[in-house]
């Protein structure tokens, strides 16, 4: 069977961490082209590059902010000036600020849109016009099982969240025609640094609610990524996947 990587270039955000990072370490080793962007860690960035290299790939880390509009077209100019024009885009750059419903402010809640929702839609209108264009798109976005469901200590990131999914829908509907796939992953808690707001009473808690009794791993979330940016997903698009341990089923 064909390597469906070999040769590509995939842009991942919050490419030098978690996610991302697990995703771009499994890439390396089919021979994809790498763009890894990230916010402000430059000794990360530089680790994260240091092992794709060791993975046997190569990779170039993109410094820039997803939430602004010009930054997202300035990270996608850089890729594309690295390694030609943008085959695979993976959303991965996100935040989260857990509080109750009614200690939210404006600002907690403009942050949170700002990156989660608004820099999908920048790095999404970033690519797109290439890729439909060439008649060949790969998008993975990253969304949540706090899109699906209510919780009461995550309010801004569920609405977030929830948005990701819509606009995977709807961009996906638009461009599959031109052979753009867009899918989303709805992970359940997995060990990153961002689970790590959460305090261990939480974690406790969600363990317990999951039927796998674990949390997940970087490396599974990335695997689910990969599979819907490959050609074994090719009569996939507009599909939310979720992988929870069980914490959430959507309806078969």
């Amino acid at each position: 069977m064909a390597n469906d990587f070999e040769g590509r270039h995939v842009l991942i955000t919050g490419g030098t961490r978690g996610i991302g990072l697990a995703l771009a370490i499994r890439l390396a080793g089919e021979g994809a082209r790498l763009s890894l962007n990230y916010l402000s860690r430059e000794t990360d960035a530089e680790q994260a590059i240091s092992e794709v290299q060791a993975a046997g790939g190569q990779a170039v880390a993109i410094r820039g902010e997803v939430s602004q509009p010009d930054e997202a077209k300035r990270i996608t100019a850089d890729a594309r000036a690295a390694w030609g024009p943008v085959d695979m885009l993976v959303h991965s750059a996100g935040t989260s600020f857990p509080m109750h419903a009614s200690d939210v402010t404006w600002d907690v809640w403009k942050k949170t849109l700002d990156v989660n929702l608004d820099g999908t839609f920048n790095m999404i209108y970033a690519v797109k016009d290439e890729m439909i264009e060439r008649k060949f798109g790969r998008i993975v976005t990253l969304s949540s099982i706090a899109g699906l469901r209510e919780r009461a200590q995550q309010l801004p990131y569920s609405v977030s969240k929830a948005g990701v999914i819509a606009l995977t829908r709807c961009a996906a509907e638009a461009w599959g025609r031109d052979n753009v796939r867009i899918n989303c992953v709805c992970p359940g808690l997995t060990e990153t640094e961002m689970a790590h707001t959460l305090s261990p009473e939480v974690h406790q808690e969600i363990i317990a609610a999951t039927p796998l009794g674990r949390i997940g791993q970087a490396h599974e979330i990335a695997a689910l990524a990969r599979f819907l940016l490959s050609e074994e997903s090719s009569y996939m698009t507009g599909q939310t996947v979720v992988s929870s341990g069980g914490r959430v089923m959507l309806p078969g």
